[in-house]
């Protein structure tokens, strides 16, 4: 897996070193993966600066959190599966436990009003992120006007005709590999390479990716089907693991893809939780270490607290929030596992890299529709079922910390943590005005 004569790190050293990771990434995709770069190419030359790009590019043609699957493959490339489990485990299991701890102590804080205060500010303040999340991926992704009718189509097909996430993604990555055929201009550079090095023989790989396929399911299945033999498919944790097991499936362009999908679901389709309870969530995500798709075991702990069942509040809560990391991140071993012995003739493909830009600049549009859900039930606080807003609800105080955070953002360039913890203590303060 490595080059003749490369003198790797120790197993021990690669768990301090991925544990030292996991604790510090904060600040999203970008933030994470500098760090990945400046601990593991810079410093230490673990991994060559070419070979951790390609990982990069092809880690973004697989669902789920492309910096935590980076992060397990350079553990596979230096040491196995062994390398890739731990360095993935470690850069999840800081988070997790944060967000866990911050769940616990969101439902039991519910109802004070300091408390409603605080998450005024975060809430607001997540709408001027997402914008910037919004500016960012644009920015990287709209090189070419095929790609900007792309991200218009897929944000009006969202917002308008209420067309399924999967679908959109489907149909872009369709008609991106047409385009790499037919017209490749229209897409721009993609990153498809061609190193002249040899291929391994695909029977080399075929077996290998079967087995580790088939372990990964079972991994994969194993706490879904004790939920369904032990509570029945009628429980909410059975609803939970089924739902966040497609949303592992259809992760597409990291996790601002798909929380609009996600919300869509947990609030409107099976009531879980409110939209302003949604912006909670991500909040918590934005302020802790890890893949921000952590915000799944937020909604995953609040939705099997408050349908218990036969079991207490407590429990179901605990166990919610753990099917949900469960089934959120055991795929990401399996993609990683099967594919990265294959990760040389899948940089190589070049309908597949279309496909992959083609899906990138569909994402604008689908973080778009995010960001206008967003805004629409933080500074409103009546929306039709329709999806217009009230005037007359305005959140005067919502309003103005949104514009605050942006001022922190693109004005100051401050970071998320500061901007959240800026604008939380203006929510605090603004609460003794009155709404008006």
């Amino acid at each position: 897996m490595q080059e003749a004569g490369f003198r790797g790190p120790t197993l021990a050293e690669l768990t301090r070193v991925f544990a030292r990771i996991g604790c510090l990434s904060f600040g999203g995709p970008a933030g994470q993966i500098a760090l990945m770069q400046r601990e593991l190419v810079d410093e230490r030359a673990w991994v060559d600066q070419g070979a951790f790009l390609r990982a990069l590019n092809l880690c973004h043609l697989l669902p789920g959190p492309e910096a935590q699957q980076l992060a397990t493959w350079i553990g596979w490339r230096l040491h196995g599966s062994r390398g890739g489990l731990i360095a993935g485990l470690l850069f999840v299991l800081p988070g997790a436990a944060i967000m866990l701890a911050l769940s616990l102590l969101y439902v039991a804080a519910a109802g004070l009003s300091w408390f409603a205060a605080l998450f005024l500010g975060i809430k607001a303040a997540v709408l001027a992120v997402v914008l910037q999340a919004l500016l960012r991926v644009g920015k990287r992704a709209l090189g070419t006007q095929f790609k900007l009718v792309l991200a218009v189509v897929a944000a009006l097909s969202l917002t308008l005709l209420h067309t399924p996430f999967p679908l959109v993604i489907l149909c872009a990555g369709l008609i991106g590999a047409a385009a790499a055929q037919l017209a490749p201009e229209w897409l721009g550079k993609h990153h498809a390479v061609a190193t002249g090095a040899p291929l391994a023989p695909p029977s080399q790989l075929f077996g290998m990716t079967v087995r580790t396929v088939a372990v990964w399911l079972m991994i994969w299945a194993l706490p879904l089907a004790a939920v369904f033999l032990l509570l029945g498919p009628q429980h909410v944790l059975w609803q939970i693991g089924l739902f966040f097991s497609r949303l592992a499936v259809v992760t597409f362009g990291g996790a601002y893809a798909v929380l609009a999908y996600m919300a869509q679901a947990a609030v409107s389709g099976f009531g879980w939780l409110s939209p302003g309870e949604m912006a909670d969530g991500l909040g918590l995500a934005e302020t802790t270490p890890g893949p921000l798709i952590m915000v799944t075991q937020f909604v995953g702990f609040i939705a099997a607290w408050r349908h218990p069942g036969s079991l207490s509040p407590l429990t179901a809560g605990l166990l919610g929030a753990g099917l949900t990391t469960w089934v959120t991140f055991a795929p990401c071993f399996l993609w990683i596992f099967a594919c990265a012995p294959w990760m040389e003739r899948l940089e190589r493909a070049e309908r597949l890299q279309g496909a992959l830009a083609a899906i990138t600049a569909a994402v604008v549009g689908v973080i778009a529709n995010l960001a206008l859900w967003f805004a629409l039930h933080v500074l409103f606080r009546r929306v039709s079922e329709a999806g217009m807003p009230d005037p007359g609800s305005l959140d005067w105080r919502a309003a103005l910390i949104a514009a605050l955070a942006a001022l922190l953002l693109f004005g100051f360039k401050r970071g998320i943590a500061m901007t959240m913890a800026v604008c939380a203590a203006t929510g605090l303060a603004l609460s003794l005005a009155p709404l008006g």
